[in-house]
Parts: structure tokens; C-alpha cells; sequence
């Protein structure tokens, strides 16, 4: 163990020791190191067989515990062109600013910050002349082109539990994105994004909007930015992406072609230890089959806050872990298939408005990753067409905690997974106890099929993940198995609750073996490749239900 309490000292043995691949890991990175006073005084050393950022970091990946390889500064700080320069909060894969994940390029383009090619002897990719491109002599206006496209194709041999009646289904599905994003000077910028998608394939069933979009407007709004009682603050105004939640809570609907978009205002402010954001916003009707139709859907509306907050470093044995803590308080309301009531003869509809109350504590050090979290959820359902209201009483819990042997070529992180989401009869009179997560909670969080959705269920996984060498390419295993969290409450899918010929009486539902692999071919161009088997209990295939496998593969263009 070497320990310094020079910070100059530190600062030129780190640069030293970075390039004969061996590094510090008890801070957020190089920066966040040098701005930390708990770090100036105890740094830990780990030898690992490279410090070079792996290229499979360049994809962004959603939640903090788990990822590829993120042991020393290098790979916890996101390359150039991030989001921004947003401090320690740029850790890891940068969630914690709240604007989604990051690698090279982000899940949310607009949140990418090219700025630093306007010296363009920093350019170094085919596409850099394409993410700053100067306006005006002194290159303070310029703009920012984007773009996605992406070749999704899949197998269900059963989906939905054979409940869809399409067995030995294949599907593909095609999507296009295209951005502009103009910034006039530094504190004003306005940032448009086209969409197009499509679909087809064999015994395909569920093509609807979601799936098969024309020409539209994806997000167009305008951004102020300033800096205020010594914070970097914001407000953003029109159509656009909201990441700033938990995934498993709330996401961008990766799986179908066209992703979540919301209509409103956000504001923001981060100081270097904590940060605040609220919004008000209600969802982009996607239903329309015109091009450029795409309006508002005043009946589904998402408002809150949330505030995360840089917890002091400390240590767990010899190695000094990174956390944060959000807060936050996400209210919904929307009168989609979750938003009802399971009977023995067919779901009630209605109006269901939701408060989510809750908090998540994640971190990390060379070793040892986690993230905590729990959610209150209280409110309303009102039935249609009467005025007939019942209380939500409803709860959930969500872990995952591992290990990473930093020492191995392999990288390996294992860990185990733990989530409950609260259930209950719920009938026509008394509480709703049952949990629901109505807008998209990242696909792959629970398990690759998404056939059970976060609704009165007890799951519980061992999760592997190795990236060997230099981390081009990393491949992770799970095996969630799952039980209804309450005995006698329905078994809930993305769409509403399961509806099976015969009475399920047990209590365990199956277990979901899969695997997935992602490859970086190069900084643009992703590869991954999920396998899964759903393997339903004995009496839930008495009930009428089928297991199957299923398979998935997405290649993605990015710049």
C-alpha cells in the first residue's frame, strides 16, 4: 500500500504510475481526487493488467452497479465528449448528473458536450468534423449533428407466457435518429431530433405506434443555461427525454422502436456536492400514422423532484468506496393496461394517479459495488365512468450487491440481485397494494424476456459478468427466480395482469436463465446478443401458461 500526503506529490505519482498500468482507486477519478480533501491524505493502489478506459465502455449502459470493468480513474470519468462538465457527478457512467448513462456517446444525445473540439487539433474520429462545426469566426455559435440506427431482430418461441397466441414468432424492427444541436454561445442552445421506425416479420403480433413511426419530431426544445447562487443551473423547455430516475423505476423504452418522449419544462441546478432537479411534463401521443402528427397527451402526465447528493468517501476494509444518494418524489398519471383491476372475469380499467416516494443509495470501490433503494407508492384509481375511488398502498424494494476481483485478466463482478414490488387482491373495495411501474423501467433490469412485469413479485438472481483483456467485448449471466410477493394476487405482464385458462394457486412462478453479449466493434458500431429461457413452475403450467426461449440481437450505428 502506498499513501501520500503531498497533493503535488500525488498528482505527478499517479500520472507515473497511470502509464506502467498501475493506479489509484480510492476516489472518483483523477479529478474528483484532486478536488477531494478526504482523498489527499490515503490513496489505495490496485495493480490491474491495463488503465486504458475498455472500448465496451463507449456503449451507455443504464444503472450503476454492474458495469464493464470500472476499477481506476480513467474508466470512471466518461471520455470526451460527455455530459458536460458536471464534476463529480460524471462518475461511473455519469447517471448521477441526471441525464441518463454515458460512454462515448450517451443514451440522451443532447446531453453530450462537444465543446472541446473546438480546437480541432483534438480531433481524432471520421465523425468529429460533424460534432462541432462553427457558426461564426470566434466559435461561440455551432452546432452538433447525431444520429442512431439501429437493426433489432427476435425469436419468441412462447410469448407472454403463450398468452399471445403467436407462437414461434420473428420479428424485425428498424429505427432511425437524427439530431441538431445549436448552441449560441454558453448559455443558450436549442436542440431538435427526428424519428422513423418500422417492423415486420413473421407470426409478429403488438405492432403498433410503439413500433412503427413516420417521419416526426422526437424532441425539439430550448435550453437556458446560467450559473446562479454558485450552482450550474438550467431550464429546458419543450419536447424532450427524461432519464433523472432510477431506471428500474422510470426509462426511455428502449426495446420498441420509438422511445419515451414528454412535453414541458424542467429546471436543474448542481453544486459540487449535491443537485436539484423539477419538472412537469405530460407524454407525446405517438398514435397518429401521419407524418409530423405527433401531439400531446394531456391524460398522462409525469411531475416531481429529485435531489442527489455526494456522500463522503469511506472505507470498506482497505479500499474507500464513491457513493451517492438520491431522493426524490415522481408523480404519475396515465390509463394504460396497468392502470386496472384483475377479476375473475376480466380487468377492471380507470384512472390510476400515482406518488412515488423514495430514495436509492449506490456506490462503488475497486472491489465492492452496491445500490440500494426503496419506493412508497400511495394515490388513487378511479373507475371509468364513475366517480368511484380507491387508495394505492403500495411498495417496492430494489438491491444489487457484489464483487469485482479487480486482479483477474477476466474482470469478473459477481453479485446478487434482489427486487419486491408489493401485490394484493386489490378488488373493488379497499387499498390497491399492488405495485406498478407504467413507463418503461429499463428493459434487461429484471430479465431479458420482460414477460413479468415489477407487479406483486418476489425475484431474486445471482448475477455474472466478466470483460476480459482490454475490454472489447463483455458477456454477463443471470437466473432470476421469481414468486408472487402476495399468494392470491394476479401475475402481472408490460401489458396488464396475465389472464390464464385455469386458477393459479402456487406461489413460485419460474426461473429465467439468460446470458447476453455485447461487443464494441469500434466506437460507433455495437453489437449485443441476449439468450433466455423462461421456465415457468409446474402449476403456473397447469394454469394454462407455456415456457420458452427467447432470443435477441441489436446492432447499433452511433455518432
Amino acid at each position: 500500500m502506498l499513501f501520500f500526503a503531498d497533493r503535488s506529490l500525488f498528482k505527478s505519482s499517479l500520472a507515473k504510475w497511470c502509464m506502467c498500468g498501475v493506479v489509484t482507486c480510492g476516489s472518483s477519478g483523477a479529478r474528483a481526487a484532486s478536488d477531494s480533501e478526504n482523498n489527499t491524505h490515503q490513496v489505495e493502489w490496485i495493480h490491474v493488467s491495463s488503465s486504458s478506459r475498455p472500448m465496451v465502455e463507449d456503449f451507455p449502459h443504464a444503472g450503476v452497479v454492474a458495469q464493464p470493468r470500472r476499477v481506476i480513474p480513467s474508466q470512471n470519468i466518461a471520455p470526451q465528449g460527455r455530459q458536460g462538465e458536471w464534476g463529480e457527478f460524471n462518475y461511473g457512467n455519469g447517471e448521477a448528473a441526471g441525464f441518463g448513462p454515458v460512454g462515448r456517446y450517451g443514451v440522451a444525445a443532447w446531453a453530450e458536450d462537444w465543446s472541446y473540439l473546438r480546437d480541432k487539433r483534438n480531433r481524432k474520429d471520421f465523425f468529429d468534423p460533424l460534432k462541432f462545426i462553427a457558426l461564426n469566426s470566434q466559435r461561440t455559435i455551432w452546432l452538433t449533428l447525431s444520429g442512431e440506427s439501429r437493426l433489432r431482430n427476435w425469436y419468441e418461441e412462447n410469448p407472454f407466457l403463450g398468452r399471445s397466441g403467436k407462437a414461434n414468432s420473428g420479428r424485425i424492427g428498424v429505427r432511425n435518429l437524427l439530431g441538431a444541436d445549436l448552441h449560441l454561445g454558453e448559455h443558450v442552445r436549442f436542440f431538435g431530433q427526428l424519428i422513423n421506425g418500422d417492423a415486420g416479420g413473421w407470426k409478429g403480433y403488438g405492432y403498433g405506434s410503439t413500433f412503427r413511426k413516420r417521419l416526426d419530431l422526437q424532441q425539439g426544445f430550448v435550453e437556458l443555461k446560467a450559473k446562479m447562487m454558485g450552482a450550474k443551473t438550467g431550464f429546458i423547455f419543450g419536447r424532450q427525454q427524461f432519464l433523472d430516475a432510477p431506471s428500474y423505476i422510470l426509462y426511455n423504452r428502449e426495446t420498441p422502436n420509438v422511445p419515451l418522449s414528454w412535453n414541458g419544462g424542467r429546471i436543474y441546478a448542481l453544486w459540487p456536492k449535491i443537485r436539484f432537479d423539477a419538472y412537469d411534463f405530460v407524454q407525446t401521443n405517438i398514435d397518429s400514422r401521419l407524418m409530423f402528427h405527433n401531439k400531446e397527451d394531456y391524460g398522462t402526465r409525469l411531475y416531481g423532484g429529485s435531489m442527489t447528493g455526494i456522500i463522503p468517501n469511506f472505507s470498506v476494509g482497505r479500499e474507500r468506496v464513491h457513493s451517492f444518494l438520491d431522493v426524490f418524489y415522481i408523480r404519475y398519471r396515465y390509463e394504460s393496461g396497468l392502470s386496472s383491476l384483475p377479476t375473475q372475469s376480466r380487468p377492471l380499467r380507470g384512472y390510476s394517479s400515482r406518488g412515488n416516494i423514495g430514495f436509492r443509495w449506490y456506490g462503488t470501490s475497486p472491489s465492492v459495488e452496491y445500490s440500494i433503494g426503496a419506493v412508497y407508492q400511495h394515490g388513487d384509481f378511479q373507475h371509468y365512468g364513475t366517480n368511484q375511488k380507491q387508495d394505492v398502498r403500495a411498495w417496492a424494494v430494489n438491491s444489487i450487491v457484489g464483487y469485482r476481483h479487480t486482479a483477474s485478466s477476466l474482470h469478473p463482478f459477481l453479485g446478487v440481485q434482489t427486487d419486491v414490488y408489493s401485490g394484493g387482491t386489490d378488488r373493488r373495495d379497499g387499498a390497491i397494494r399492488t405495485y406498478t411501474a407504467p413507463f418503461s423501467p429499463q428493459t434487461n433490469y429484471l430479465d431479458t424476456t420482460t414477460y413479468i412485469a415489477p407487479s406483486n413479485l418476489v425475484s431474486v438472481s445471482p448475477v455474472i459478468r466478466i470483460t476480459p483483456g482490454r475490454g472489447r467485448f463483455s458477456i454477463k449471466f443471470k437466473m432470476p427466480f421469481m414468486w408472487r410477493e402476495n399468494g392470491t394476487g394476479a401475475i402481472w405482464s408490460s401489458s396488464g395482469p396475465y389472464e390464464f385458462p385455469k386458477m393459479y394457486k402456487g406461489g413460485y412462478i419460474g426461473v429465467v436463465p439468460q446470458a447476453s453479449l455485447l461487443f464494441q466493434v469500434n466506437h460507433h458500431l455495437t453489437w449485443q446478443v441476449y439468450g433466455a429461457r423462461f421456465m415457468a413452475s409446474r402449476q403456473l403450467r397447469a394454469a394454462g401458461a407455456m415456457s420458452g426461449s427467447y432470443f435477441q440481437s441489436n446492432l447499433i450505428f452511433r455518432f
